[in-house]
Formats: C-alpha cells, structure tokens, sequence
C-alpha cells in the first residue's frame, strides 16, 4: 500500500473564514508555521458573503479581503482549500496528525492562471448558490471575483463533458480524470474555527419555507444587498418588482425547543436591524417591519444602533409569528399573535419576508476528532470563565462560532485568544523538549 505523503507544520488551523484567518495570521507573524485546511473552494467564510457589518456599517468584503490575500501571500501559511478533514488525532509523540483529503477540482491548480476562459466557454448554466441561487454559473467556475486562490472549478454533476473548456484552456489546465488526494499534516497544536450554517429554511413546517413566493433567508437578503449581487439592487424575486412593504421574522431558526434550537444566536437580531437600515436607504418609500420576541442588542453600539433603526421609521412588532403563507399577487401573509397593547392575532401581507435563522454547527467532529460537544453541539470549551478557547483535548483549541454564537467582533477577539494559547502550548513544549 502507498504510504501517503507527509507535511509538517507547526499549527493546523481548520477553517479558513475570518476566525482561521486571523488565528493563522497571529501564529505566523509569530514565526510559526501554519496549515490551513479549508473545505470551500476558497477561503473567506461566510463574511465574505455579507453585504455589510454592524454596528459601523463598514463594507464586509473591506474588512475581510485584505485578511484573505494577506494569508494568501504570508511565507508562514500554507493554504490547502477545497479539503476534508478525515481525522485528527495525537500521537504518542505528543503531536496532532490530521489526515486530509484534497477534493478533484478537475482542474490542476499547477497550471490554472485564473484566466476563466473555460467559464466562458462552458455553455452550461446551474443556478449558483453562492448569489442565492437568484442567479445562474457555469459548469466550470470560479467562485466569486475575488475568491482566493483564483483557481476554477468544475461541477461534475451537472458538466456535460463537451470539451468546450479544455479546447479554450490556453494552459492545458483542465483534468477530466484528476483523482482525489489524501495526504498527513503533522503539527504541533490545532485550531478549530468551523464556523457555521443558518438552519433550514423548511424546519419550522408552520412557515412553510421553500414553498412560498417571495420567503427568504437572512443570507440570501444579505446577497440581493450586496453591491456585486445577483440583480445589483433589492428586487422581488418571484416577479423582479421592487417591494414596498419588507418584513423580517425574528427567532425563525432559534430559542424554540420543537426545532431542538433553545439557545438564542445572538447576532439575529442585529443582522436584521443591519438589513433593515440598508434597505431603508436603497427603497426610502418601502415600509419595513421587524417582527421580535425580544430585541437582544447586547454589544458595544448595539442599543444606540438599534434606537437609530427605529428613529427611521422601521417599525418594531413584538409579536410571535405562527403561520406563514403565500398570499394572492404573490404577497406573503403573516399570521401573529401581537405582545403589546390591547394583544390579539393579526395577519398582515408583504411584498417580501425575511426569515432571520438561527446558527447550528457547521462541522460535527464525531468520527473525526476527540473534542466533545456540549448540548447544543457546538465545540465545548474546557474553561469557558477563564479560557474560552481550550478544550478537552491537549493541543487543540477552538476559535468563533464553532464554540458557541458570537457576533464578528468576538469571534475575531477569540481567534487571537485561540493562536496565543497554541504559541504558549507550543513555546512550553519546546522549553520540555529542550530540558
């Protein structure tokens, strides 16, 4: 049997969104050398998806991209996207091996200069999930205009096998046969930073997600807001007419026992007000409504953010939704039971509704790594009052939403916290060894 090929570094970080990339960015300016394995064909997480952040407003792709390309060019990192963790695990020699499988891309990233004429050559069109699925990609692409690294990819499932992109190819770059490879990384300490996925947007079956017109998810809101979106203003994407009336349903995906979600993410409730804002400046004549349980606006700015939120006009029902269904002239109706004043159940129709969805783990270490889980499956941390980032297994540490929901700001703050307790573990290792 062919052993497999073996690198060493000195931290495996997994997950390449803003909390992998920041703890790899600490460790290597360290002079530390570090793996990061993503499984996405590029690094960037879910920030790199979002329009904007709050409270500042500030452009998402801003902050992020510059982590992304200093990662991609820092002699210390090392990135191997488009990957599947098969294990980690320590060894009697007190180090992590992480066995990695690196994903057929179908095209070899040796020859690949990003030059996507097999994309526009490729006469196959998929609805492209990375704008929501509103609009269409090829066959063979590259994610996003500034995904790195800039190297296509091919959809086997729905290529035809035409050979229009290997004949344009002018490096010979397209693979038809590329097999997968797996290979060992031997490092000293791990960070975990696998991030997260909004929860199904056909959970709650009394919403009826997926089956009517004009319902959407948080994310996909954050694409039709995204300045290099799918249709590159706010539409309806049943008919492409602009809405007047926007409502948001608040703790769709969280704080409800019958999903199995009590905990509340955190960042629900901001997200939308974010939204909210937007959209009040890009349809100043829309009316917009955020239906809420409560309003959690816990961090630095958040309540004066939220006050602002209100001082433009968007108005805040506290109410509990019960039903939502498809109206006539593809209007949404709303059905809830109103908290304030004289209480009661009301219904209500709008153009679009917006289901703001919890946050559930995105990777399930079971089978993989040792690390436990609390009970609402997020990695749990060994000390959470004096040492958020440890867990149960020596070497390893955990970083953003994988521990638990957090907001960016936290999450970029754990991820620091995350590559200084992998530098302290590794400098006392090296005092031991050296004794």
């Amino acid at each position: 049997m062919e052993s497999k090929r073996e690198l060493k570094f000195d931290t495996i970080v997994v997950g390449g969104g803003i909390a992998g990339l920041q703890a790899a960015l600490d460790l290597a300016d360290q002079d530390f050398k570090v793996a990061v394995v993503e499984k996405d064909a590029t690094i960037g997480g879910k920030m790199i998806r979002l329009s904007k952040v709050f409270p500042t407003l500030d452009c998402a792709s801003c902050i992020t991209t510059p982590k992304m390309a200093a990662a991609a060019h820092h002699d210390n990192i090392t990135l191997f996207t488009y990957c599947e963790l098969d294990s980690l695990k320590r060894d009697a020699d007190a180090l992590i091996t992480a066995e990695v499988t690196q994903k057929p891309r179908y095209v070899d990233p040796d020859k690949c200069i990003g030059c996507r004429q097999c994309e526009y050559g490729c006469p196959v069109y998929v609805p492209d999930h990375e704008q929501g699925y509103f609009n269409m990609r090829k066959a063979i692409y590259i994610p996003f205009s500034n995904a790195i690294p800039q190297l296509a990819l091919m959809d086997v499932e729905n290529c035809s096998l035409c050979g229009k992109c290997a004949k344009v190819c002018p490096t010979d770059a397209i693979d038809y046969f590329q097999q997968p490879d797996k290979f060992v990384i031997r490092a000293k300490t791990a960070v975990l930073a696998t991030g997260f996925e909004l929860t199904p947007i056909d959970q709650k079956p009394q919403y009826n997600g997926g089956k009517v017109q004009n319902l959407i998810t948080s994310m996909e809101m954050e694409r039709l807001l995204a300045p290099h979106g799918p249709y590159m203003r706010v539409i309806r994407p049943s008919d492409g007419k602009e809405p007047d009336s926007i409502a948001y349903v608040q703790c769709a995906g969280s704080r409800d026992k019958t999903l199995g979600i009590p905990y509340c993410s955190r960042v629900c409730c901001m997200y939308a007000i974010k939204q909210a804002m937007l959209l009040s400046g890009a349809l100043p004549l829309a009316d917009i409504t955020i239906y809420y349980m409560d309003i959690r606006a816990f961090g630095k700015g958040y309540e004066q953010f939220f006050q602002n939120a209100k001082a433009m006009g968007i108005e805040f029902v506290k109410a509990k939704v019960a039903k939502i269904e498809q109206g006539e002239n593809q209007y949404v109706r709303v059905r809830y039971e109103n908290q304030e004043g004289d209480g009661g159940v009301a219904e209500r129709e709008h153009d679009l509704v917006v289901l703001s969805l919890g946050m559930v783990p995105q990777w399930n270490p079971a089978g993989v790594c040792s690390v436990s889980c609390g009970s609402d499956a997020f990695i749990k941390c060994s000390m959470p009052k004096i040492a958020p980032t440890l867990t149960d297994m020596e070497g390893v540490f955990v970083a953003g939403v994988a521990a638990g929901p957090k907001d960016i700001v936290d999450t970029i703050a754990e991820a620091g916290a995350a590559a200084m307790e992998a530098s302290k573990y590794m400098v006392a290792m090296g005092k031991q060894q050296a004794a």
